[in-house]
């Protein structure tokens, strides 16, 4: 991301926060030596960026491809470990 300082910013965004939030973000952006705006944006941005990567085509060789077909295409077989694993409750808290 370019330095927000650097770029000519002309859109408003606007949000709202508990408290607890503002204290927490303010604390961070002191911390990070920036503005609130700044600390936000960057944080935001990078957030943003990375959502997007997640959803991105991967590009691959014909024979990858066509390797992955294949994988996909055998049959289903069965693995212990696998099951093993499925069968345990998740360490952390259900909601």
């Amino acid at each position: 991301m370019p330095a927000a300082n650097t770029t000519h910013r002309s859109a408003r965004l606007g949000l709202r926060a508990t408290p607890e939030q503002e204290t927490v973000l303010r604390r961070a952006a002191e911390v990070a030596h920036k503005s609130l705006t700044d600390f936000i944006l960057d944080a935001a941005y990078q957030a943003a960026e990375q959502t997007l990567l997640d959803q991105r085509l991967f590009m691959v060789s014909g024979s990858q491809y066509q390797a992955l077909l294949e994988m996909l295409d055998r049959p289903e077989t069965v693995n212990p470990g696998l099951a093993d694993l499925f069968s345990r409750q998740p360490v952390w808290p259900s909601k």
